[in-house]
């Protein structure tokens, strides 16, 4: 196993940051930290790192107690969401910083120093300083700086989030293909939800310092175990159980909400005895996918994903009178305010 939190919780005056948090993560994974601001992803990770103390619990890395373990004692890379770089320090510099603090032989440090360079897709920019970088590749020279030690364990606290939308999804698809030629124990932060979705083998869905659900991807967008993680994995509509939309398909529920996602919601342009009449109130094109509002008859509000095929066939406008039915819904055995 590579790390395990045990029963681990951090308070910071009256706050609960981390709130008895019990977690496992397999050796060689890469996972995602989710969760909205006040989650206490932040504080966990840096629990793991030994930056932060927990009031109660332990940390594990690799089989031994490193709860009291100094920071430098536990051989893991961290980067942060703003680089951190030594701004008077060239690329190689940077990376070699942590390998000249060990005294290693320099023939040995310039060695490693170009192995990951390379690593990184940064050859023949080992003489410029951070400053001549543009951000993604600024990033890029703190994840090598921080795997140049050969770290046990990984850790990335938000660390595309300085970054614009294009280089994200970059450096989301680059970070993937890092870990799979590396295969350090990887943890990042993150607030997004498509990067997690997108870049990590398992997600751990955090709220109010405690964890809701740890899964895959799929098994946490398919399978969410809470309101909670149904309405922060993805969109989705939130209806009252007594809906006609529902009532007309024999979906019925003892509780007094139910959660649809926008996809599973049809649009046809003739009525039958399973669909219910809407107007289309907006239309967004997304590129790939169209979104549409649609106002039912009770003035409910709910949005649909189409696909551009689907919408093309159907050549929907504004203020059009459609037909709706659910593919399908969920409720949840207690119902709790999201």
């Amino acid at each position: 196993m590579g790390i395990v939190v045990e029963r681990v919780s951090k308070q910071f005056g009256d706050f609960k940051a981390v709130d008895q948090v019990d977690l496992e993560i397999e050796t060689g994974s890469l996972v995602a930290l989710l969760g909205p601001s006040g989650s206490g992803k932040s504080t966990l990770l840096r629990i793991i790192a030994g930056l932060e103390t927990p009031d109660s619990g332990r940390i594990l890395l690799t089989g031994q107690d490193a709860t009291q373990q100094k920071v430098q004692d536990r051989n893991i890379g961290f980067v942060f969401q703003h680089y951190a770089l030594f701004k008077h320090m060239t690329v190689r510099q940077n990376i070699a910083f942590g390998l000249d603090i060990r005294r290693m032989p320099r023939p040995k440090v310039k060695r490693r120093v170009e192995e990951l360079l390379e690593l990184v897709h940064l050859s023949g920019l080992g003489n410029r300083y951070p400053s001549q970088l543009s951000g993604g590749q600024r990033q890029r020279v703190a994840l090598a700086r921080a795997l140049a030690v050969e770290p046990k364990v990984l850790l990335l606290d938000e660390p595309f989030g300085a970054l614009d939308a294009k280089v994200r999804k970059d450096l989301r698809v680059w970070l993937r293909r890092l870990h799979d030629e590396v295969h350090v124990t990887t943890v990042f932060v993150t607030h997004d939800q498509e990067e997690a979705m997108e870049v990590a083998d398992e997600i751990v869905v955090m709220n109010h310092g405690r964890v809701e659900q740890v899964g895959t991807p799929a098994e946490v967008y398919d399978h969410p175990a809470s309101p909670f993680v149904m309405s922060f994995i993805g969109p989705v509509n939130v209806l009252p159980s007594t809906s006609r939309l529902f009532q007309t398909n024999g979906i019925e529920s003892a509780h007094p909400e139910m959660f649809l996602r926008p996809h599973d919601v049809v649009i046809e342009l003739q009525p039958d005895e399973t669909t219910v009449p809407a107007r289309i109130s907006r239309l967004i094109h997304l590129g790939w996918e169209v979104q549409a509002e649609l106002t039912l008859d009770d003035s409910q509000v709910v949005t649909a994903h189409l696909s551009r095929d689907r919408f093309d066939t159907l050549q929907l406008e504004p203020q059009q009178r459609v037909y709706v039915k659910p593919k399908g819904a969920k409720a949840f055995p207690l119902f709790y305010s999201i």
